[in-house]
């Protein structure tokens, strides 16, 4: 059996891969992280047994596992985004070469991607910014050296910023002295979904915004020029000059 670790996309059901969709019908156990991963991703599931492991410790996720890897059953563990950005599988994993569990990693449509197909841009372009950064913003779990927002932040590469809209003001704040105050970034609240909000402005007046809103959690910031692509130069991939 095989455990398979599958990014369900940022939520709009549709965003799944083809693959990702085929084991999802096809493993007998699904476990999938409920407060995160819409039930309609399991759409058209003939598993028999289906646990939702939002409330589950990751001891009692692993016994699951181990469970399934005795009864010879593959796993369809169905997180949301792509598992291997903030998807806490690196602790599972561990546990299941311990224990000799084989386990594969299915990419998934990130959070980032959702975002910036809702706001309709390109996040990489040509004379202004070719990086892109994914980070989070450190609360409980201290960020290593080298890697505070600030530090990031000297690149002025677009970055998009997780699990931190709670702390926009102290973000604006590590922002402003490098990107400066007229620097567009959003606020994406559950990219994808249904009752998907999208919150845009610059640096100076995007807390504001976001305070006359209730969210407060589930959301994406996005920072950088690249999110006012008006008056920039055109790539070289299509130009006249490769004819």
């Amino acid at each position: 059996m095989t455990v398979f670790f599958i990014g369900a996309g940022p939520g709009d059901p549709e965003l799944i891969t083809v693959k990702g969709q085929r084991l999802v019908r096809s493993c007998p156990v699904i476990l999938y992280a409920g407060s995160l991963v819409p039930p309609a991703v399991l759409d058209g599931h003939r598993a028999r047994q289906v646990v939702d492991t939002a409330p589950l410790t990751l001891d009692e996720i692993v016994a699951l596992l181990r469970e399934a890897h005795r009864n010879g059953h593959d796993v369809a563990r169905v997180h949301s985004g792509d598992p291997s950005l903030y998807g806490a599988i690196g602790e599972q994993i561990r546990r299941l070469r311990a224990l000799g569990i084989p386990y594969e990693i299915v990419p998934g449509v990130t959070a980032t991607a959702a975002c910036a197909a809702a706001l309709g841009c390109e996040l990489t372009l040509p004379g202004v910014s070719q990086t892109l950064i994914l980070t989070r913003y450190a609360t409980k779990t201290a960020m290593p050296e080298g890697e505070q927002l600030g530090d990031l932040a000297r690149h002025r590469a677009t970055m998009a910023i997780h699990l931190g809209v709670r702390h926009l003001a102290r973000i604006v704040d590590e922002l402003r002295p490098h990107y400066g105050e007229a620097c567009p970034i959003a606020v994406v609240y559950r990219a994808s979904w249904p009752d998907e909000e999208r919150v845009t402005g610059t640096l100076g007046d995007i807390v504001e915004k976001v305070a006359a809103t209730d969210i407060e959690r589930t959301a994406l910031i996005l920072v950088g020029n690249v999110l006012a692509a008006e008056g920039f130069a055109d790539s070289t991939l299509y130009g006249a000059a490769k004819r």
